[in-house]
């Protein structure tokens, strides 16, 4: 036997050290993942709850839904806050005002986003980065600073308050998605847009023939993020509009609360009907989002 060589006494002693250094991972990986689980649950918890309650209010007497005591589950499920909701006079022109404007400027950015990410990842031309880094540095601006400012341009001197131009305008390209395009078109394949300028293809055939197919899952989350966003967007529309006709529906949501008490089964009812176009929306794209929000975290 080889000196070098360790005893078989020797050898079961290194078998069951690293037995039970490898029991001891397992061990804190088990605790790791209970930890991550625990918070997890917690988080769905609390993210939850809030919708089911409101979903519940929806169907709850107008007595119960007043209550200081309400319960989990309506004791006396009624419809009626939906019909006092859909009964409102312009309950459906709010949600359509909605639909037109977060539908409008969901569009417009996913084009002008589109375009400009393509020109910033992919063209070559002067001042290229400056301009980005300079875009790039009014996200640190707070969006309160410029309220003002554009409140009197669009109101003072533009005069186009209480129209749906006011309401679109201002944000029909916002940097945010720009920058999330501009990283995404960065990962698309430079070698396909040589090959299309080999074939004497415009750069605006090379844009629509080869980017857009490409950059799918890219559009996908800029159209749900910006969807949502102005779908649920309160303080502008309820700065520049001064009729009922052209409120959103989070603005008439509360016109639902009063001097001394607050219809809560028709607000919640309102609530849960809103919350339809944008739950529709993210399971129509779903497939497309999950591959936008991954794309960069493996590189080929």
């Amino acid at each position: 036997m080889n000196a070098a060589e360790p005893s078989l006494s020797q050898r079961e002693a290194m078998f069951q050290a690293a037995a039970k250094l490898r029991r001891s991972r397992e061990r804190r990986h088990r605790i790791k993942i209970t930890i991550i689980a625990i918070i997890l649950l917690a988080w769905a918890f609390f993210t939850v709850v809030p919708l089911y309650w409101m979903v519940v209010t929806s169907f709850t007497d107008a007595s119960d839904s007043a209550s200081l005591q309400p319960s989990w589950i309506p004791l006396k499920p009624s419809l009626e806050p939906y019909r006092r909701f859909l009964s409102k006079g312009m309950a459906g022109r709010w949600l359509l005002n909605s639909l037109i404007v977060a539908g409008s400027i969901t569009a417009f950015n996913v084009l002008f986003a589109s375009m400009a990410g393509y020109a910033f990842a992919k063209l070559e031309f002067p001042g290229r980065d400056r301009v980005f880094w300079l875009l790039l540095t009014t996200m640190m601006i707070p969006s309160h600073v410029t309220l003002i400012p554009m409140y009197i341009l669009m109101i003072n001197t533009l005069n186009i308050g209480d129209t749906y131009t006011v309401l679109i305008i201002p944000f029909v390209c916002t940097v945010n998605n720009v920058f999330l395009m501009k990283q995404f078109m960065s990962t698309l394949p430079s070698t396909l847009i040589e090959a299309g300028r080999i074939d004497a293809c415009s750069e605006f055939g090379i844009y629509r023939k080869i980017i857009l197919p490409l950059a799918k899952p890219g559009l996908a989350v800029v159209a749900i993020f910006t969807f949502v966003t102005f779908w649920n967007i309160f303080f502008w529309p309820f700065l520049v509009t001064s009729s009922s006709s052209m409120r959103t529906i989070q603005v008439g949501l509360a016109t639902f609360r009063y001097a001394e008490t607050t219809d809560f089964g028709a607000m919640m009812a309102g609530a849960t009907i809103a919350s339809l176009p944008v739950v529709i929306l993210f399971f129509s794209l779903q497939r497309y989002f999950l591959q936008g929000v991954t794309v960069g975290a493996i590189k080929g």
